[in-house]
This record gives structure tokens, sequence and C-alpha cells, in this order.
């Protein structure tokens, strides 16, 4: 079931803005010759121009708002046709927030206003649709309204759903933490209680034989004593190395990647939807193995918030080489879908001590709309 609503998804994302085009463009056409709308005196080659020209703005919606935005307006006022209205009336309660959804309903406002003014001078039919107070409520309401409040329900279930979504993560990462704590717990006390003890009783048993072994007479028990008191001895040898095994916080773990896989990490952004690109300044230099992976984990984490707060975003990973460190750039800019994902903000803090733990600093700032998370690792930390 998962797999077939994951397949369905993809084949929506694919076909859905050229699907989207034609049906904007049939319908601004059939507004213009009357089937649904009213008829506009105006050439066929002018009304099909702006049906291309509607059909191509929601064709490329997902990338750039004002080609759509602008030929709603042509539309209507030219041709009295809504179908791009609505589309764009969508759009902004999806995407927009705050002073850019203001300044869509006030530019909504001078489109009416300018329809009314329109429909006064050409009379007839358009007069009575698109100028007449009841008509132009009705309008306001339906073509407007409806397609924006739908928009602004679907982000909004959208956000819940990603907020859900990034609690759940974090709550599953800290129940194993206190699964991990606890097993951790649990072995050092096995350890203490097998070095109190397993190891006093077998040490107290080398002592005994070696004693034996000195004051014996018999060949035979001298014999037997030594190999007891040999014996004990690797015993207690092997009974050390089960006590730093059991000591140890956690099952031997995977080596954390390096800058040497950053190409992969950035390829599975891309995967995501980011538009993420890549730039190293400097001659690169052999790194420590600490300082590579503290720079990949800023990297990561960066592109991390950009997916949840800006998937929209242009992103740039800047790596300089310095010749006393690695500086780690990753700048996003502006992002074109509005408001941000809630997140527990957790993430930069960790990685700010980690950072100054090998003596760097970390800073991360909103710059020119965007965002900017510069982190300055030296390499006498990390030697």
């Amino acid at each position: 079931m998962a797999s077939s609503a994951v397949a369905l998804r993809r084949i929506v994302h694919r076909y859905a803005p050229p699907l989207l085009a034609v049906l904007v463009a049939a319908a601004v056409w059939a507004s213009a010759t009357g089937d649904i709308g009213v008829r506009s005196p105006l050439p066929s080659v002018v009304v099909l121009l702006i049906a291309l020209g509607s059909a191509w703005a929601a064709a490329t919606v997902r990338t750039r708002r004002w080609p759509l935005f602008l030929a709603a307006a042509v539309g209507w006022l030219v041709l009295a046709a809504a179908a791009a209205g609505v589309l764009a009336s969508y759009q902004a309660g999806l995407r927009l927030r705050g002073r850019q959804l203001a300044g869509y309903l006030a530019g909504v406002a001078l489109v009416l206003t300018g329809g009314v003014l329109v429909g006064l001078a050409v009379g007839g039919v358009r007069r009575i649709t698109t100028a007449s107070t009841g008509n132009v409520l009705l309008l306001a309401a339906c073509l407007v309204g409806l397609p924006l409040v739908f928009g602004l329900w679907v982000r909004a279930r959208q956000d819940t759903l990603a907020a859900l979504r990034d609690r759940a993560e974090r709550l599953e990462r800290e129940q194993e933490a206190r699964a991990d704590r606890v097993r951790a717990e649990e072995r050092t006390r096995i350890a203490r209680e097998m070095h109190d003890v397993v190891a006093h009783r077998v040490s107290l048993m080398v002592v005994h034989a070696g004693a034996l072994e000195v004051t014996a007479v018999d060949p035979a028990t001298v014999e037997a004593a030594a190999l007891i008191r040999t014996t004990g001895r690797q015993a207690l040898t092997d009974l050390r190395e089960v006590l730093g095994v059991l000591r140890q916080a956690g099952p031997a773990v995977t080596p954390e990647r390096g800058l040497d896989t950053l190409d992969e990490l950035i390829g599975e952004s891309r995967a995501a939807g980011l538009r993420v690109s890549r730039q190293d300044e400097g001659v690169p230099t052999a790194l420590p193995a600490t300082l590579g992976r503290t720079a990949y984990r800023v990297v990561r984490e960066a592109l991390t918030n950009v997916r949840k707060h800006a998937a929209e975003a242009e992103t740039t990973v800047c790596l300089r080489y310095l010749p006393d460190g690695l500086e780690v750039l990753v700048r996003n800019g502006p992002s074109e879908g509005g408001s941000t994902l809630p997140g527990a903000g957790q993430g930069l803090l960790g990685l700010r001590e980690r950072v100054e733990l090998l003596g760097g600093r970390l800073e991360a700032a909103p710059v020119d709309g965007g965002f900017l998370v510069r982190a300055l690792i030296p390499l006498a930390g990390a030697a």
C-alpha cells in the first residue's frame, strides 16, 4: 500500500504540470469563446496567445510564481477568463505568507477594480458579469476566496504533518538514547560485579596455587599447582578483556563519514529535491580525520535545516582550505515557500559544541533573506 502511494505521488508530481497547463489553456479559450464565460470580440490570435501564456505560467508555477499572477491579471482584464486566477489564488494560499499574501490580496483588489472599469466601458454582457456589485462579490468569493482558503488549508496540513514527523523522529532518537544509556549502565554493573566477585576469586586461586607449588613436596602436586596457576593467569587475562568490552559505552559503531563522502551527501540532497552546488577554494590538503568528520557533520546538519526550512532555495556548500585550518560555509538563498517548519533547534547547538571542542567557532545567522552556517575549524585543535 505504501509503495503504491509513493508511486502515485511520483506520477502526479511528474505529469501534473503539463496536464494543468492544458486544462488552463482550454478553460481560457472556452471562456473567450463564450462556452463558460463572456464571449470576447478580440481576434482569435490574441485569445490564443493569452491562452498559451496562461498555460506556460501554470506549467512553471513550481519554480516561479509571478508569470501565473501576471497571466491571471491579463486574462481577467482582457478576456474575463478566471482559470489562471483560480490557480493563482490557490498557489498564493499554498506558498505565500505575511506581507507577500497581503500584497497578493491588494493586487487582486486592483485587478477586480480594473475588471469593473473595463466592464463599464465595454458594456453588454461583460458589464453585467464583471461590473455589477452582486456578481463582483460572488466572483471574488468563488474565484479568489475559496481557492485561497483551500491553499491555506493544504499548507497548514503539510506543516502539521511535517511537525508531527519531526517530533516522532526526535522522540524515537530520544528513546534510542535512553535505551543505549540503560544498556550501558547494565553492562557497567555486570562488569563491576564480575570484577568484584569472579576476578577476585580467580586471583585468590592463582595465589594459593602459587603457594602450593612452592611448598609442596610431591612432584605430581607441584605440577598440578603450576598448571592451576598458569590456567588461572590466562583466565584473568581473558576476564580483563571481557570486562573491557563490557565497560564500553555501547557496541562497536561504524566510523563516521568524512569529507571524502561529501559529494555523496550532496548527491543525496539533490535526489531529495534540493538545489545544491559545491565550491572548493584554496589548495586541498590532507586533513586530520577528526576535522574531516566535523566538517562533514556541519554540512549535513546545514543541508538538513535547508531541507526542513527552505527546500526551494538555492544552496551553496563552500570549502575554503586555509593554511591553518578549514572554513566550511553553507548558504541558502531566500525561500519561495514562505514559512518555515518547526524544529527542536538542538542540531546547531550540538554542532557548535563539537566545533568548539576542536578550538574553532561556528556562526549561524540569516543573511540577505537566506541563512548562512559558517564553521572555522583549526588544524591545531584536530591534530
